[in-house]
């Protein structure tokens, strides 16, 4: 049988199948595109013609095949190929970051929502790849947004991510960056749009933060925030274990763990927030489907004022909002 785009295609999804993939085809058809730099029109154009007999078609084969026994492994595909599309942008990820959910956008979309024609300074804790500081710093065009998190290999990718994104979509930009590399770990990115008669127009500013939630950040009144976000972990310790081998196994247990109950860190940020934000503050939090309540109660303990929760596409309870007392 002559090997074609198609057979290798029907070849991955039977091994992905065996392997317990739910979506076997569709799976083994992004590892094909990603192995041979094509899309799905060029496929529909070209699946029955036999492969070429050449070193890089050989090369993509080869490619193809260790990717599908690596997904066969249940290791996430998004780590396979290293890239996940969040808001229309393109991020990084690895097993270092829990990979961006659509279902995080809910959140994303709300804060632009509510800030839209203002310019806020944003504080993302938790920020993993930095999807949604990142996502805030580029579409509403947002001056000064922090990315804070526990974790430095995390960072590292947010790091990378803010280059990347901060490049391609602001262009043209003159793009530079500082930082320290002792611990806690700091960095900063300036991206400038040259030729503004007003220096402070056109400039956009991420920092990045070693920290646990606070612990690096100033509470004395000098950093103070406009908005805090966070996707904290909030799955219970005794719950990880049931999840998908493609979760559980793949993805870092100290970006899901939320301890005992789910929400050991909604506790922490309800009580420390407050310290960080400016007056009539705003915080949103994303939350597990059946936390909506619980977290809506620590923060109206905590004095935060017109508590909200948002639904996400599906319909479930996604985001909480709360805002500080003027």
């Amino acid at each position: 049988m002559k090997l074609t785009l198609q057979t290798l295609w029907e070849e991955g999804a039977e091994s992905l199948r065996r392997s317990g993939i739910g979506e076997a085809e569709l799976d083994a058809k992004y590892l094909l595109f990603e192995a041979f730099q094509t899309d799905m029109v060029h496929f529909l154009m070209h699946r029955n013609e036999e492969v070429k007999d050449e070193d890089s078609v050989k090369r993509a084969v080869a490619d193809y095949r260790r990717m599908i026994e690596k997904r066969s492994e249940r290791i996430p595909l998004q780590q396979i190929t290293g890239s996940r599309e969040f808001m229309g942008l393109e991020f990084s990820v690895n097993e270092h970051v829990l990979i961006p959910r659509q279902d995080t956008e809910t959140l994303v979309e709300q804060v632009l929502k509510d800030f839209q024609g203002k310019n806020p300074e944003v504080l993302d804790l938790c920020t993993g790849s930095g999807c949604i500081g990142i996502s805030l710093s580029i579409l509403g065009g947002w001056q000064e947004v922090t990315l804070a998190d526990i974790s430095l290999k995390a960072l590292l990718v947010a790091k990378k991510n803010a280059e990347d994104l901060m490049t391609a979509k602001l262009h043209p930009i003159r793009l530079s960056s500082e930082g320290q590399e002792e611990s806690p770990w700091r960095w900063r990115l300036t991206s400038e749009l040259p030729g503004l008669e007003d220096k402070t127009a056109g400039v956009q500013n991420i920092t990045l933060v070693e920290s646990d939630l606070f612990s690096s950040l100033s509470g004395d009144g000098k950093q103070k925030f406009d908005v805090i976000v966070s996707n904290p972990p909030y799955i219970p310790t005794n719950v990880i274990e049931e999840l998908e081998p493609e979760v559980r196994d793949h993805e870092p247990r100290l970006a899901l763990d939320g301890m005992e109950d789910g929400l050991y860190f909604y506790r922490r940020l309800a009580e420390e927030c407050g310290s960080y934000l400016k007056p009539g503050g705003t915080v949103y939090f994303e939350i597990g489907y059946d936390q909506g309540q619980a977290v809506s109660g620590l923060l109206r303990e905590a004095g935060f004022q017109n508590v909200l929760v948002y639904q996400d596409a599906p319909g479930l309870d996604r985001v909480v909002k709360g805002t500080a007392a003027s």
